[in-house]
């Protein structure tokens, strides 16, 4: 290739540099968020995200040393942008106009949003407590504005409550209009803010879930040993010689009851699905009345998250980014399980279309989850009958 004249150099490459962008990094951070969400941690790669960005590999990692940083600043972008948005609302302002800016952001940033799946089980402790002290300040900021508002019990679980709900979005994948989704979660989200708990004590309906399973068999030994071992570490980080060494076997003897550690993974996440099926079909029989079934549905899956915290937990959080072919019946059940609520929100509250009806479904998931760990999943028939309350409140019940 002949070179360019010398005298031409500068502008060419003044050239080049007018068109890379000046916020390439907030790019690469925006784009890394969705890729670590679609595919999860250790699917994700480098070569992905430089990809979407239309870079290289190489000027990727001129940007970020290694996945890790990348993954990291992800966490940290998404939840200083929510704190940033709440520190320009003014001291002393109404509930809604605290909790609106935080809507908008997560609405439209629901394609990145699931990085929040893992940041506990990937960063590092540092990292960890950082994120946590954000977090808290969020937290506080909704806690005082619910406090002010409703002066109920239980205010701080309401707060953590309300967020779920609009942090939902982030975890699956319906298609609706970013107003109405905005909409839609911000009056879930105040719902949850206004109910008492305690009322819901008094009105709860008790549910009843399918025993547990008793291991039997040496491959039921392995599933339940390695359930708890992917809910704490990661499915990525266990081994299959943790996994034997928990149930007293070479790691070469797993081999003749699961072909992989994959297999091992979605044997507990169609245990989880079937269980929760199971929970649903029990305690709905005879329920004629469509509210009556709403609540019966979401007592039901609030004992079932009490009851299978670490199952549910690996069922939610590490199908991401595995093989299609594992996906695929898990990613069933979860249909008919919503194509449930849907139909029964739907009578009780006809003034929903089927997309808002799944949209709050998994709004009550969400205050679900989140009321539970902020209740650290301490179970009793007191939290569940005030977690059932909550979601039950997302629903605009």
């Amino acid at each position: 290739m002949v070179p360019a004249p010398r005298s031409a150099r500068p502008a060419a490459a003044g050239r080049a540099a007018a068109t890379r962008p000046r916020n390439r990094r907030q790019l690469v951070v925006e784009a890394a968020g969705r890729v670590f969400s679609e595919r999860g941690y250790y699917a994700a790669s480098m070569e992905e995200v430089a990809a979407k960005v239309g870079i290289t590999a190489a000027a990727l990692y001129r940007h970020f040393p290694n996945k890790y940083a990348l993954f990291a600043e992800c966490a940290d972008v998404m939840v200083d942008g929510l704190v940033s948005a709440l520190d320009e609302v003014p001291p002393g302002a109404p509930l809604p106009d605290v909790l609106l800016p935080l809507t908008r952001i997560t609405v439209a940033h629901r394609a990145s949003g699931g990085v929040y799946r893992w940041e506990a089980r990937y960063l590092r402790r540092e990292d960890r407590r950082r994120l946590a002290a954000s977090f808290g300040r969020l937290v506080a900021r909704v806690d005082e504005a619910v406090r002010r508002e409703h002066p109920l019990p239980e205010a701080r679980l309401r707060a953590v409550a309300a967020l779920g709900a609009i942090g939902s979005i982030t975890m699956h994948h319906t298609s609706i209009a970013q107003r109405r989704a905005e909409d839609l979660l911000l009056t879930s989200a105040l719902g949850v803010a206004a109910c008492d708990p305690a009322a819901g004590r008094r009105a709860s309906r008790p549910v009843e879930l399918p025993a547990h399973p008793v291991p039997r068999t040496r491959r039921a030994e392995i599933l339940a040993a390695a359930v708890p071992l992917f809910a704490r570490d990661g499915f990525a980080q266990v081994t299959n010689g943790d996994i034997a060494r928990a149930v007293g076997l070479t790691p070469s003897a797993l081999y003749r009851h699961y072909p992989g550690k994959i297999d091992i993974l979605a044997a507990a996440c169609l245990q989880a699905a079937g269980l929760l099926a199971q929970g649903v079909e029990q305690n709905l029989r005879g329920v004629t009345d469509p509210h009556e079934a709403v609540v019966t549905l979401a007592a039901t899956y609030v004992a079932y998250s009490f009851e299978h915290t670490e199952l549910n937990s690996v069922a939610e959080a590490e199908v991401v980014g595995q093989p299609a072919a594992m996906r695929r019946p898990l990613a069933l059940a979860q249909r008919e399980h919503i194509a449930v609520w849907e139909q029964q929100l739907r009578l009780a509250r006809p003034e929903l279309d089927p997309r808002q009806a799944r949209v709050l479904a998994h709004a009550g998931f969400g205050v679900a989850v989140e009321a539970g760990r902020g209740l650290r999943w301490r179970d009793s028939p007191a939290h569940r009958a005030a977690v059932t309350a909550l979601v039950v409140s997302a629903l605009g019940l």
